[in-house]
């Protein structure tokens, strides 16, 4: 249990934002004229799991700036495959537990992996550099 708050208050943000995905993954979208747009619905998983796994790396970086390091394991599992593993989980949820009111998709679940991987790359990338130029500056 001291592990699990060690890594909230290491990393608020992150958390906020998974809080805030199974939150949203779990109510009934408003109708709004963005419903005509095609794949709406797959940019914006794509966009909360990018953001959500950018953000992570965004605290990462902030943490080892600060000797706070993870191990490369330990990186692969929390920014890769526990997002991943939690979208499967979620559309699984979404399909059996709803009521029919949310269906679980794949496609929704390949957006939100792609999501993932491309908030990896940023993190990995463009993140890194911009945490180096400001917690180092």
């Amino acid at each position: 249990m001291k592990k699990i708050l060690k890594v909230g208050t290491m990393y608020p943000l992150t958390i906020l934002c998974v809080l805030a995905i199974w939150v949203l993954c779990f109510c009934m979208p408003p109708k709004t004229q963005l419903d005509d747009v095609p794949f709406i619905d797959k940019w914006a998983h794509l966009l909360m799991y990018g953001g959500t796994t950018s953000v992570f790396w965004w605290e990462y970086w902030r943490q080892k700036s600060k000797g706070k390091m993870l191990s490369r394991v330990t990186l692969l599992w929390v920014a890769v495959l526990v997002p991943i593993l939690m979208s499967g989980l979620i559309e699984i949820l979404q399909a059996t537990c709803t009521g029919g009111r949310r269906s679980g998709d794949i496609l929704d679940f390949v957006a939100n992996s792609l999501g993932v991987l491309l908030g990896w790359l940023l993190g990995t990338t463009v993140v890194r550099w911009l945490a180096s130029k400001i917690f180092h500056a």
